[in-house]
Formats: C-alpha cells, structure tokens, sequence
C-alpha cells in the first residue's frame, strides 16, 4: 500500500494554485513527491522558489480570465495534458458587513470563487477531449457555517461548494470527477494581513474545533491528494470535510 501511494501519481499532471505557501505549496510538493509534474501558480513571486524538475512555477492572477488559460496551456505545453486542477488560492477580511466596502466584498468573490470558475472551466475544456481528469477545490467549514466578521468569506465559500456540485454532475459524464474539503483552521498565511501574528491566530482559533487543535497544510493537502486519486472513484460532488469536527459541533 505503502509503495503503490508513493507512486500513484506518475506521469499525473497537476495545476495547483495558491501554491507558494501553505495548503497549496504542501500540496505541490505532496503531488510531486508522488510523482507528478506540477504548474504551480500563484500570484505571489515566492512560487519561483518551488521551481525544480517536475515543478514549474507561474506567476499569475487567479482572478483573470487569460490566467486561467495561460496555466492550462503551460500545462498542456510542457506535460501534454493536465489531469487534476486543485483550486487552492484564497483570501479572507475580518470586517463586520456595515463596514465592508464594495472592493473589499468583491476582491474576495474574484479570488475565492471566480478564480475557482475561470481555472474549472479552463481545466475542464482540457480534460473532456482526454475523457478523464479530477478538480479538487478547497473550500472550508465557511461552505456552511458563518460567524460576525467573514460574510464574503463565507458567501465566496458557499459558493464554491455549490460550484463543485453543478460542475460535479455537468462532468461525471466526460470522466471527471469534481470534489471539495472543507478545511478548518489551517496553520498558514492567510490572515497575515488582518493580524499582526496570522499564524498565531490561526493556532488559537484552531483550538475551538472539537479535536482541539488547527490542522497543518500538510494534512489538508493529504485530503486533495485522495480526492484527486483513483482511491476515490466513487466520490463525486461531495464536499470533504476536514475540519477537525468543527462543522459538527454546537455552541
């Protein structure tokens, strides 16, 4: 079992993007460890530093039509096909919707869930002439659950849950399988811009999910890695939760 995992992604081709820190730079690294070749992408030029064998790093916009196109050509380009798209990038605001502005609401709808469309739709007209392929998207306990300060996080993660269900049953039938997880607190980046510490936050935020802890991007990228591999076969439009049972607890 051991050995067949460490291989089960040969000759995969895999775009991951938000890959230049956290849950999406784990999750390059998971995939190529497996033997896959990865497009990482992300708007951060910190990407550049995954570049190896097998890594090519892509500095884009996930928001921008002509970005979500470039990185499945460069897949196509260099690897001949792309075979699994994880939707990892994302970013959040902690403000109370009364002090929200427009760009705030609508920076983090283009990243979190038009980001996730443009890349889907771009994957999926390279994957349906293949007649296989699978997209991961990383949403959050945020697909169902809201709480004061994050409304556009939450409504950006309800809706690419909803996207990873209407894409699910528009693709089961070219071979493709679409899946979500649901990540809890995940020890990253990504409140570096709303605290002074956002790992530290992070941490302690983690500790009110059931298990008592927040996740490491390592173990979240392990849930993208099954999703996206032939060990889960029969899982289509499902939203994976990963979360450390915060989404099942009350109060």
């Amino acid at each position: 079992m051991t050995e067949n995992l460490a291989n089960e992604m040969v000759g995969k081709v895999v775009l991951v993007t938000g890959a230049a820190t956290g849950i999406g730079r784990a999750t390059a690294e998971l995939f190529h460890s497996r033997g896959a070749f990865v497009i990482a992408e992300d708007i951060n030029p910190k990407v550049e530093a995954l570049a190896r064998n097998g890594i090519v790093p892509l500095v884009a916009d996930v928001t921008k039509e002509e970005s979500a196109e470039r990185a499945v050509a460069v897949a196509r380009g260099k690897f001949g096909r792309l075979d699994v798209l994880v939707n990892n990038a994302g970013i959040i605001i902690n403000k109370l919707v009364v002090d929200m502005t427009l760009d705030d609401w609508n920076s983090i709808l283009a990243v979190n869930a038009t980001g996730a469309f443009l890349h889907a739709r771009a994957a999926m007209r390279a994957m349906i002439p293949q007649g296989s392929g699978a997209i991961v998207n990383v949403g959050s306990y945020a697909c169902f659950q809201a709480f004061p300060t994050i409304a556009a996080y939450a409504a950006s993660k309800g809706a690419l849950a909803q996207l990873t269900r209407a894409l699910a049953l528009e693709a089961i039938g070219h071979g493709i399988r679409v899946n979500a997880v649901g990540s809890g607190d995940a020890v990253t980046n990504i409140l570096d811009k709303v605290h002074a510490d956002g790992f530290a936050a992070l941490t302690e935020h983690g500790k009110s999910a059931p298990i008592g802890r927040a996740a490491q991007p390592e173990e979240i990228a392990e849930v993208i890695a099954f999703l996206a591999s032939p060990r889960a076969s029969y899982i289509v439009g499902a939203v994976v939760m990963a979360d450390g049972g915060m989404s099942v607890g009350v109060g």
